[in-house]
């Protein structure tokens, strides 16, 4: 229905930002590049592409973008099938930002002849991602599957509460109350980020308000902790070391706290990405922990 080239030009364009980085991406010229995209556009009937720094696409602009990802994973999968040379194909992916940050590498590095485009979001959110078309798989904590999509369960990253030795005996002397957390800074990753709020609901059965920083990085959580900045919710692998060495210590009476993770593709790339989920189950199963998802 679509030309290959036509659906290239624009998922260039909308993943290089320009015309003319897409241009020098494809090896060809930006009015080449720009006549491609005026003809998809007129084809389709609608804009597919917000022309600005950096351009952006526009829904229906994002929905072919997707279409052409998942035309170039088939026509990989077929080249393969046939033993014949095959391109790399661009994928993208969500993907909670402390899964990127403990399990998920080793299984990105161990699947072959993709090149990943990864968005970072909350996994309570990522499965949005898959439901606008925008991605062909997500991590996410949501075990029903998305329309279109097959979903498996992964297991459960353990996360638990921690601060400084110094920052828990200024701030919970008296271990965790809600007086206490109303004076003690936590770190928070961004307003999506529910995790803080319900380990406090977990240990005091209700919720409790507390200031807080926002720190969009999971090093720079660890990092915090350390230093005393504030208490936060980190991945179990990552701060594990600095428990048992004394650097950091685990909060209240029920400082664990495991969040289900699933892994969800789209229907139309789950042979092709076989070996893909593959890898992401053997990691998983190396890193999470089993019976809670």
């Amino acid at each position: 229905m679509f030309a290959d080239a036509h659906l290239e030009a624009l998922r260039a364009v909308v993943r290089t930002g320009s015309f003319e980085a897409a241009a020098a991406a494809l090896g060809i010229t930006p009015s080449a590049v720009s006549q491609r995209i005026k003809a998809l556009e007129e084809r389709i009937g609608t804009v597919l592409v917000r022309r600005g720094h950096p351009c952006e696409a526009t829904a229906a602009g994002a929905r072919l973008c997707r279409h052409g990802e998942a035309v170039a994973l088939l026509e990989r999968a077929l080249a393969e099938d046939l033993g014949k040379p095959a391109e790399r194909a661009q994928l993208r992916i969500a993907v909670n930002a402390d899964s990127l940050a403990t399990w998920f590498l080793p299984a990105m590095a161990e699947a072959e002849g993709l090149l990943f485009d990864i968005v970072v979001d909350d996994q309570d959110h990522s499965a949005d991602w898959l439901r606008r078309g925008e991605v062909m798989a997500a991590v996410t904590a949501h075990g029903t599957a998305v329309q279109g999509c097959d979903s498996r369960p992964l297991g459960a990253l353990r996360y638990i509460a921690t601060a400084s030795p110094g920052f828990a005996a200024r701030h919970f002397p008296e271990g965790i109350t809600a007086q206490a957390l109303a004076q003690a800074p936590g770190m928070t990753y961004t307003t999506r980020d529910a995790l803080q709020k319900r380990w406090v609901q977990q240990e005091l059965g209700r919720e409790a308000p507390f200031p807080t920083h926002f720190l969009p990085s999971t090093q720079a959580f660890v990092d915090g902790a350390l230093l005393g900045l504030g208490w936060g919710m980190n991945p179990e692998a990552l701060v594990a070391e600095h428990i048992r060495t004394g650097r950091l210590v685990a909060l209240g009476t029920r400082p664990v706290l495991d969040v289900a993770l699933h892994w969800q593709v789209n229907r139309l790339v789950r042979e092709p990405l076989a070996p893909l989920t593959r890898a992401v189950r053997a990691s998983a199963a190396r890193w999470l922990h089993a019976g809670s998802a």
